[in-house]
């Protein structure tokens, strides 16, 4: 593995966990998680997942999860 390739994916789980676990925007989860765009994310989720990112979320994420994240980011 080329350390690019392990770069994508460290970058994809932690998009991935932030999908699960958070109620951030797209947008934010592509930026926090190095991407930095959103067409980025989507391309890598697209070839290494074979999934987009919204999909990926209604799928895996923690509906309790997020929101007890999205309450603790307003307090």
């Amino acid at each position: 593995m080329t350390f690019g390739q392990w770069l994508i994916d460290q970058r994809l789980s932690l998009a991935q966990e932030l999908l699960e676990t958070t109620a951030m925007s797209i947008e934010d989860v592509a930026s926090t998680s190095g991407f930095g765009t959103t067409t980025s994310l989507r391309k890598h989720f697209a070839a290494r997942l074979s999934t987009s990112p919204m999909q990926y979320r209604r799928e895996f994420s923690n509906p309790l999860a997020r929101e007890i994240n999205s309450a603790a980011s307003i307090a």
